[in-house]
């Protein structure tokens, strides 16, 4: 299984995660959405598409922009359709 650790807490897992470029992306219902707040940052891959920002809040910690999703991605990427995906100090483990 799966999980994505910030703060000492357990903040998504699962046993259906995708793996591209290096990054774990974890399936919209294995978010512990308690912790996610959307942000209003988006950037732009050539092949994904445009990518949506979620911040991350364990107790009063706020960790900006630290997960990602492609809500409606190219053709390319479409299997992974909100999957989220994390960086910025996010520990994934296999």
């Amino acid at each position: 299984m799966a999980k994505a650790i910030w703060q000492g807490v357990v903040i998504a897992e699962s046993n259906n995660t995708k793996e591209i470029e290096g990054n774990l992306y974890f399936p919209p219902q294995s978010l512990k959405q308690e912790y996610f707040q959307s942000s209003k940052t988006t950037s732009v891959c050539s092949w994904k598409g445009t990518a949506h920002y979620y911040d991350i809040k364990v107790g009063d910690e706020i960790n900006h922009d630290a997960a990602w999703t492609y809500r409606q991605p190219k053709d390319a990427a479409r299997h992974i359709a909100e999957y989220v995906a994390f960086w910025r100090g996010v520990e994934v483990k296999k």
